[in-house]
């Protein structure tokens, strides 16, 4: 007699500690990714200032900014495995073509984040460079929109690897 040894959230059913762990995974390279674009194609200074400011480190800051950037990408990686389950799309998500759909959603969605968080939040810590609300600036939000679809590639496709 086999025994399942998938082991999954209470209230999450479709959510996996493997898929979890894929999501932290995929969001760490992701963001590998995507802070080299910003570090290298974008003109704002915004892993080694903005993103430091919004937890009150005075910049430049680099390494702070780095690191900080990485934690965004695993949390925001798991935040992916727990909507893909939550949404009951893990099935979808397992194959190629739900993965770089999702994929490419995700990158979107995220792309929300520095148009409309940001901008908020460093207004908040009285950064003085903060980007006016809503941060549509173009074609520094096409940029990060490129990004946050390299970032969140990853992500969904670690997620599809991840057989439980």
């Amino acid at each position: 007699m086999a025994t399942d040894t998938k082991q999954t959230l209470a209230p999450l059913p479709n959510v996996t500690t493997a898929g979890l762990a894929a999501g932290a995974l995929g969001g760490f390279v992701g963001s590998v990714l995507f802070g080299l674009i910003m570090q290298y194609v974008m003109p704002a200074p915004i892993l080694e200032m903005a993103i430091p400011a919004m937890y009150g480190f005075a910049g430049p800051a680099p390494v702070v900014g780095w690191a900080l950037h990485q934690f965004h990408g695993v949390v925001l990686g798991v935040a992916f495995v727990v909507l893909v389950g939550a949404a009951g799309l893990d099935d979808y998500a397992r194959t190629l073509g739900g993965a770089v759909s999702l994929g490419v959603g995700y990158g979107v969605l995220t792309t929300l984040l520095p148009v409309i968080v940001m901008p908020l939040w460093l207004s908040a810590v009285g950064f003085p460079m903060a980007p006016p609300f809503p941060n549509l600036a173009i074609p520094g939000t096409l940029v990060t929109l490129v990004g946050h679809v390299v970032y969140a590639l990853p992500v969904a496709l670690a997620y599809a690897l991840a057989r439980d």
